[in-house]
C-alpha cells in the first residue's frame, strides 16, 4: 500500500539539513521555463512536456523504471508537488499522490473526466477475475485519441496558470493531436486485418487499446501487475491459448515475463513484449511514448498476425 507522507513532515524534513537526494523525478527542467508542472507518472509527464513546450518545467515523480502503481512519496516529492503552479494526476491510479495533492494544498489536475474512463473488469467471462470485478481500468493513454482529449484539457489548465502564453499552449496541444490522430490512424490501418483478434496478455492493461481497435484483450492476471494469477488463472489462460490457436503471449517490460513464459512453454505459443508505457526503461523499445506505440503496433502485427 503505497505510503501517505503528512505535510508537516515533509516540510520538517525538508528543512533538515541532512535530506540528501533528488526526489523520484524522471524528467528534466527546462531553463528558463516560467511554470513549473509535476506530472504523477509517464504518459501525464510526456503530455504536459509537449504541451508545455520550452516555457514549461516538467518533473516526473515515478523514477525511470520503477512500476507507477507502487509509488511511495519522499518528504521531497510532497514539497515539490505543494510549490508547483500544477500537478498532472489520475485520481485513483497512484492513492499516495490523491493523498498528497489534498494535503500538501497543491493545485491539481485530474485528467480522469478528459480521458473518460468508462472501462471496468466486469468478471464475468471465463478469462477474467472476479475478484477485480467493478475495478476502473486506468489506462487510458493506450489509446491515443483519449491522451489527446488530455493534452486538449491540459492546454486550457496550462492557460489559467500562464494566461499570456495560453495561445502557445493551445497551438500546442492541437500539434499533439495531429500526431496523436496519426498513430491512431496507423494503429487502425495496421491493426484492421489480423488473424487473430485475442490478444493475451500478462496482466489485463490493455482494455483501452483492445476497445480502439477491435481487440479481444485475455489477462493472465488482473489490472493490478503485481497480482499472482491462480492455479484457476492459469488453467483457464492455458485452455484459451489452445482453444483460439492464439501465437504469441505478451508481457512487459516494467514485470517478470515468468508468468508469459510459463503459459508459452504450455501451449507452444512464442512470447513478445507488449509496453503499457507506465515508464520509461532501458528495455523500452523506443525512447518516447510515439515511438514505444509504434513497437507495439509492430509486435502485435508480428504476434496476431496482420499482414
Amino acid at each position: 500500500m503505497p505510503r501517505r507522507v503528512p505535510l508537516a513532515i515533509a516540510a520538517a524534513l525538508l528543512g533538515a539539513a541532512t535530506l540528501a537526494g533528488c526526489g523520484s523525478s524522471g524528467g528534466g527542467s527546462t531553463d528558463g521555463a516560467s511554470v513549473t508542472v509535476v506530472a504523477s507518472f509517464y504518459p501525464l509527464q510526456w503530455v504536459a512536456q509537449q504541451v508545455g513546450g520550452s516555457d514549461v518545467s516538467v518533473s516526473n515523480l515515478t523514477a525511470t523504471g520503477a512500476e507507477p502503481h507502487d509509488l511511495e512519496l519522499t518528504p521531497r516529492d510532497v514539497a515539490s508537488m505543494s510549490d508547483a503552479d500544477l500537478v498532472v494526476y489520475l485520481a485513483g491510479f497512484q492513492p499516495a499522490v490523491d493523498d498528497a495533492v489534498r494535503d500538501a494544498g497543491a493545485t491539481g489536475f485530474d485528467v480522469a473526466a478528459a480521458a473518460d474512463l468508462d472501462l471496468t473488469t466486469d468478471g464475468d467471462d471465463d478469462h477474467e477475475h472476479a475478484d477485480e470485478a467493478g475495478t476502473t481500468d486506468f489506462h487510458f493513454w493506450l489509446d491515443p485519441t483519449r491522451l489527446a482529449s488530455v493534452g486538449d484539457a491540459l492546454a486550457v489548465q496550462l492557460g489559467e496558470v500562464d494566461p499570456d502564453r495560453a495561445a502557445t499552449y493551445e497551438a500546442n496541444a492541437k500539434r499533439v493531436r495531429t500526431d496523436l490522430e496519426a498513430l491512431d490512424q496507423d494503429l487502425t490501418d495496421g491493426l484492421a486485418d489480423c488473424r487473430s483478434r485475442d490478444i493475451v496478455t500478462s496482466h489485463s492493461a490493455f482494455g483501452y487499446l483492445a476497445q480502439r481497435y477491435d481487440l479481444v484483450q485475455v489477462g493472465i492476471s488482473g489490472l493490478s501487475p503485481n497480482s499472482e494469477p491462480s492455479p484457476a488463472d492459469l488453467a483457464a489462460a492455458t485452455a484459451f491459448v489452445e482453444d483460439h490457436d492464439v501465437r504469441t503471449i505478451y508481457f512487459e517490460t516494467l514485470v517478470s515475463s515468468d508468468i508469459a513464459e510459463t503459459i508459452a512453454s504450455e501451449t507452444g505459443a512464442e512470447t513478445a513484449v507488449l509496453d503499457p508505457i507506465e515508464g520509461l526503461t532501458d528495455a523500452s523499445k523506443g525512447d518516447d511514448y510515439l515511438e514505444i506505440m509504434r513497437s507495439n503496433l509492430a509486435s502485435l502485427q508480428a504476434g496476431q498476425p496482420c499482414p
